[in-house]
């Protein structure tokens, strides 16, 4: 079966895109697995990083993006033209050597679905529900997979609890600094909450540190507070603010990993952090 992971923060800019992407495709060219992505994030970044601006457009204009998803739900069922087959994108990613990831794409069209979905038909027997349509639309597929990773919009509304709908546990990704870490605790107890509602379990698997400076007082102090008293695990591994990381968010091509991420301990350090994931995400 499918590990199911999302990472979420309700401040964008944290690093959760670059986390994300970073971590499926070192789960499929160093560990061998078989990768997901699902881009629940209207701002396409993870969609972007994994098969290009170009692509991502085309993909736009014909609907096949999991806006066409949401879209429908809201529509009579003979309406509908979300096709999964067409729209899960097969073999993604810049670099050679990562062969195993797949991609359901984003849309800026999401932004304006969201609001409109808690007013969604209820359907026949009161069986639809707006945070299940991404459930009842991927679950033939999820299987297929090894890991799934969802990337969440820096909210909690419908989209966002969707992904946790479908989700094992969920990672925070963020940069130790006060604004970045404000909303964890918010996040712990609206998922927690959520999952008792639905009768699920929904772990919170950790804090990512991302974009960290080490000279700073700030995020030394931070970091060293989330360790002592955070709610949930704090990773041992750190992400550094780094140029090379930044540039890898680019779609050019790459051979291998340690070309895209970095040969000054760059690609080591996501490599570590997916052991660590692999070690918690059981």
């Amino acid at each position: 079966m499918a590990r199911v992971i999302s990472t979420i923060n309700l401040k964008g800019g944290v690093g959760k895109t670059t986390t994300t992407v970073a971590l499926a495709e070192m789960l499929s060219a160093e560990f061998g697995k078989k990768v997901l992505v699902i881009d629940l994030d209207p701002q396409t970044n993870a969609t972007v990083m994994l098969i290009g601006e170009d692509n991502w457009k085309n993909l736009n204009d014909q609907q096949r993006t999991l806006a066409r998803l949401f879209q429908d739900a809201l529509v009579d069922p003979a309406d509908r033209q979300f096709d999964l087959e067409s729209t899960i994108q097969r073999g993604v990613s810049n670099v050679q050597e990562v062969r195993t990831v797949d991609l359901l794409p984003s849309s800026l069209d999401l932004i304006d679905v969201q609001d409109r979905l808690a007013s969604m038909p209820s359907g026949k027997f009161y069986a639809a529900n707006p945070v299940d349509v991404l459930r009842r639309a991927a679950k033939p597929i999820l299987d297929k997979y090894d890991y799934v990773f969802i990337d969440c919009p820096p909210n909690l509304g419908i989209i966002t609890l969707n992904g946790l709908r479908i989700s094992d546990g969920y990672l925070i990704p963020t940069i130790p600094d006060i604004l970045s870490t404000y909303g964890i605790p918010q996040i712990i107890k609206r998922v927690r909450d959520f999952a008792r509602e639905i009768g699920e379990r929904i772990e919170p698997y950790g804090i990512v540190i991302s974009m960290y400076r080490a000279q700073l007082k700030l995020h030394q102090n931070t970091l060293r507070w989330l360790r002592a008293n955070g709610d949930v695990r704090v990773f041992e591994t750190v992400i550094p603010h780094c140029g090379r990381i930044a540039e890898a968010a680019e779609f050019l091509p790459f051979n291998t990993l340690r070309q895209k991420y970095g040969y000054q301990g760059q690609f080591e350090i996501f490599r570590q952090l997916t052991e660590e994931v692999l070690r918690v995400a059981v």
